[in-house]
């Protein structure tokens, strides 16, 4: 379960919602008992879109492929003016400094206004 059940596992020691969103094709392979809720969906697509309903904001902890995908779905649906709920990363240990800086590279070559840059909130510990 990985950095997600960990997250979970804090999150309902705490006394904290803990809402599970996943396709079907995963559901027999990861499971958590214990979680607030439980909503199995047909894709990623509708994966990802009960996420950004049901959110208010967005946390980017380190990840791999889909969560890269993920950040930047929604910095697009941000630039876009689709919505406006705040988009953080934890940089754990430096985890997301050379993502960070390539950034910071295509702001100076002029393909990412700098504006857009600040829409991404950094921070190195959750505390």
């Amino acid at each position: 379960m990985g950095l997600t059940g960990e997250l979970a596992d804090t999150v309902l020691r705490c006394g904290v919602v803990a809402i599970s969103i996943i396709p079907k094709s995963f559901a027999d392979k990861v499971s958590h008992a214990g979680l607030t809720e439980l909503h199995i969906v047909d894709s990623m697509h509708e994966r990802k879109q009960m996420m950004f309903d049901l959110s208010d904001g967005f946390i980017a902890l380190p990840g791999s492929m889909g969560t890269l995908e993920e950040i930047f779905e929604l910095l697009t649906r941000s630039q876009l003016g689709l919505h406006k709920k705040p988009y953080g990363i934890l940089n754990v240990c430096g985890f997301y400094d050379h993502l960070l800086s390539f950034l910071d590279y295509a702001v100076s070559q002029v393909f990412i206004k700098q504006d857009h840059r600040d829409m991404i909130l950094v921070e190195e510990s959750p505390c």
